[in-house]
């Protein structure tokens, strides 16, 4: 079965977040356990905790189909120890938000090497971080996103991805978002069933179907392998609607957040319904 939902507004508190969801008829969601774009927020207490959990129970989705995604201050791999020192607390705190919530992951972009040190030495620094997240907190999954690629975004090859997941001492605890736009802009075609079916054997190849813990559902302005980030309404973009399709009927996408972030938060509700009509009855 599939779980389609969107990355909805937690404005005025966390516990709305479920509420939006139930108001677009979704499935799943994605949201912000803080504001993304502060570093320091202050802590949940036992009544904000409360309404999540009872919102959440009301909404009938389940923890497991919930994606948080952390700040996009964030960055993992920060050349600057300081700077990196700085993100890692800050991605502890996200990850132990997800664990007062009872929620069970955590999306996060990768790092960015600033053009300061190589590639493999970034993601080697975001491995050590990661590490240090792990042993720090319970039992959230911390859940990779694939990147389009831009400026010194990295985790926009597969093989980046692997190589993350290689370096995990607990396998248990980490994951794979592929965001549909970020992989068409970075280079994998997803439009015809061919291309689509090349695509998702490499990615089982190099990272394995056994890491995808969630999917980001976006069409793609840009052109394939433009490595540019910026999202399109489904079937609207330069992928089209029969990558879709072939989402919507894949088993191996069953049971995660597949999770809009299209441009339009307007019709999400029509483009859940959309994804949805394109299953094969």
């Amino acid at each position: 079965m599939k779980y389609v939902g969107a990355h909805v507004s937690a404005s005025g508190g966390v516990f709305n977040a479920p509420k939006n969801a139930m108001n677009i008829g979704a499935k799943a969601f994605a949201l912000f356990t803080k504001n993304q774009r502060q570093w320091v927020a202050k802590p949940y207490d036992e009544k904000i905790i409360d309404k999540f959990k009872e919102a959440l129970q009301e909404s009938g989705i389940q923890p497991r189909h919930v994606l948080p995604h952390d700040s996009y201050l964030i960055n993992l791999g920060h050349p600057d120890p300081q700077k990196r020192e700085k993100s890692l607390n800050a991605f502890i705190d996200e990850v132990q938000r997800c664990e007062l919530l009872g929620l069970k992951k955590l999306n996060f972009h990768p790092g960015s090497h600033l053009k300061l040190i190589s590639e493999e030495e970034c993601l080697d620094l975001i491995i050590e971080s990661l590490n240090h997240a792990i042993k720090e907190s319970d039992e959230v999954c911390m859940v990779i996103e694939n990147t389009a690629g831009q400026g010194s975004n990295l985790g926009y090859k597969f093989e980046h991805l692997a190589y993350i997941i290689n370096g995990i001492e607990d396998k248990s605890r980490i994951g794979v978002c592929i965001d549909t736009c970020h992989a068409f802009t970075a280079g994998y075609d997803l439009r015809s069933k061919e291309a689509y079916d090349k695509t998702w054997r490499e990615f089982d190849e190099i990272v394995g179907f056994k890491y995808l813990q969630g999917m980001h559902i976006n069409d793609a302005k840009p052109d394939l392998g433009s490595r540019v980030d910026r999202h399109e309404s489904i079937g609207k973009g330069k992928i089209g609607l029969n990558a879709f399709k072939y989402i919507m009927n894949d088993k191996r996408m069953d049971d995660i957040p597949l999770i809009l972030e299209t441009i339009d938060e307007s019709i999400w509700p029509e483009e859940i319904k959309l994804l949805y009509s394109l299953i094969k009855k």
